[in-house]
């Protein structure tokens, strides 16, 4: 068991680097990364403006969050779930596997979610 919470721990710590290193080089670089959809169509694609609505949890801003990406910002505390509840189920020995396939209809319904929020954000209702 401590050498699976080590595992895990190491991959949290590692997604946490790379957030802070990104957020950080974002902040006073300004390095960014751009959205090539949105570069070659100047459409919006479904994960526009992710990394806003991160750094603006980061600063406990909801509503910059929200109205940076609605869809990610719902999203997330599901995702956020899914994998402590998996990384739980790996370190007690419930499951040989850090990640478990996510159902194919589970994957189905957050696809077509997540096509017709990208129709639906660059419909102008003007």
């Amino acid at each position: 068991m401590k050498n699976r919470f080590l595992r895990v721990l190491k991959i949290y710590l590692a997604l946490l680097i790379l957030f802070v290193s990104y957020y950080l080089l974002n902040k006073y670089i300004g390095l960014s990364i751009p959205c090539l959809f949105h570069e070659i169509t100047g459409l919006d694609c479904p994960g526009c403006g992710i990394t806003r609505c991160l750094f603006a949890i980061v600063k406990l801003d909801i509503k910059s969050a929200f109205e940076a990406n609605p869809l990610v910002f719902i999203y997330l505390p599901f995702i956020v779930m899914y994998f402590l509840y998996q990384s739980y189920l790996y370190i007690y020995d419930k499951k040989d596997k850090i990640l478990v396939k996510i159902p194919n209809y589970v994957m189905h319904i957050i696809l077509v979610i997540t096509i017709l929020y990208g129709i639906i954000r660059n419909i102008n209702f003007q």
